[in-house]
């Protein structure tokens, strides 16, 4: 057990929908939109940001890799 929570536990944590790449690109750019004016001081920003752009992350890679048929 560790003294913080993961942003993300493969096994545990369900893994983001596959989209196409062109989605998926298209929300990852919004998540950056989205995160570019938050407060690099407010800690609650700061965290809203990195689950924000983890989940458009894991978006893209698992787009990404449906269309190389890896998994």
């Amino acid at each position: 057990m560790t003294a913080y929570d993961p942003l993300y536990t493969p096994g545990e944590d369900r893994a983001p929908d596959v989209h196409t790449v062109d989605l998926a690109l298209s929300m990852a750019r919004e998540a950056l939109d989205r995160c570019a004016p938050r407060n690099v001081h407010s800690a609650g920003q700061m965290l809203a940001a990195a689950v924000d752009l983890d989940y458009a992350l894991r978006q893209l890679v698992t787009a990404l890799d449906a269309e190389r048929g890896e998994s």
